[in-house]
């Protein structure tokens, strides 16, 4: 199954106004509210949402996929850029985690 381009985003840890997002660590306490625990009990991140950089900022990875998968997540993850006013790329690659 392969996501449209449209559905996958970047969450870049920039406002609109261009100001770094704090904490620091944004981006992988992010991935860690989609993480579970896998085999080797370990947390895992989702294979979905990926922690990383953009340009040399901090940011989030979302595979379009996870919209079909699990709705409430990707709408979780598209509220939580909007209501602290990150920049938002979407229609970028898709996601290799």
């Amino acid at each position: 199954m392969t996501a449209p381009l449209s559905n996958t985003f970047i969450i870049v840890g920039l406002t609109q106004d261009g100001k770094k997002f704090r904490p620091s660590d944004w981006a992988e306490r992010l991935c860690g509210v989609m993480s579970a625990f896998g085999a080797e009990k370990k947390m895992k991140y989702s294979p979905y949402v990926g922690p990383g950089d953009y340009s040399g900022e901090k940011a989030v990875f979302v595979d379009g996929r996870l919209e079909e998968i699990e709705p409430m997540a990707y709408r979780f993850l598209l509220n939580f850029a909007g209501d602290n006013d990150l920049q938002v790329i979407s229609g970028v690659c898709p996601v290799n985690l």
